[in-house]
């Protein structure tokens, strides 16, 4: 006949970190993302790129992570296009849907293609995947939010 134990303990709870700054995910995520491999990029709750993988800065046309971090993403130099034959530039308010600021003003996962020119003037593009989750604070609010991007 089988035998079954069952034990119950308290739940282990960590001890609070000495910093808030120090314990939130947004901050923890900042320096992941700055020495990632993958294409990646965090942006803040005003929409300021915090941290970007040099992968994602050669994806999205963005330079060099030392230009793109500091600086809006939108007007970042970064080109979103509509899946039109015509390649118009989204809206503003079409922009504002995108995975990393729909994450944040949505508060959820979020996860959609982007058509991305390539080269000014050119009639080059690149689609991705993009996928984005809030970031939050030590208090429990949004932060921003952290995207991962692969090309299609």
């Amino acid at each position: 006949m089988a035998h079954v134990e069952l034990s119950l303990t308290e739940a282990f709870v960590p001890a609070p970190a000495a910093s808030t700054h120090e314990s939130d995910s947004f901050s923890r995520w900042v320096g992941t993302v700055s020495a990632a491999a993958e294409p990646c990029l965090v942006v803040d709750v005003h929409t300021i790129v915090s941290a970007v993988s040099r992968s994602c800065c050669e994806l999205l046309g963005l330079g060099s992570p030392a230009d793109a971090v500091g600086r809006p993403l939108l007007s970042n130099g970064l080109r979103l296009l509509d899946f039109t034959a015509a390649r118009a530039e989204l809206s503003e308010q079409e922009a504002e849907k995108i995975p990393p600021l729909l994450a944040i003003s949505s508060q959820r996962l979020a996860r959609g293609l982007l058509r991305v020119a390539t080269s000014t003037g050119g009639d080059t593009d690149a689609t991705m995947d993009a996928i984005a989750t809030p970031l939050l604070a030590a208090d429990g609010s949004v932060a921003g939010s952290l995207t991962f991007l692969s090309e299609v």
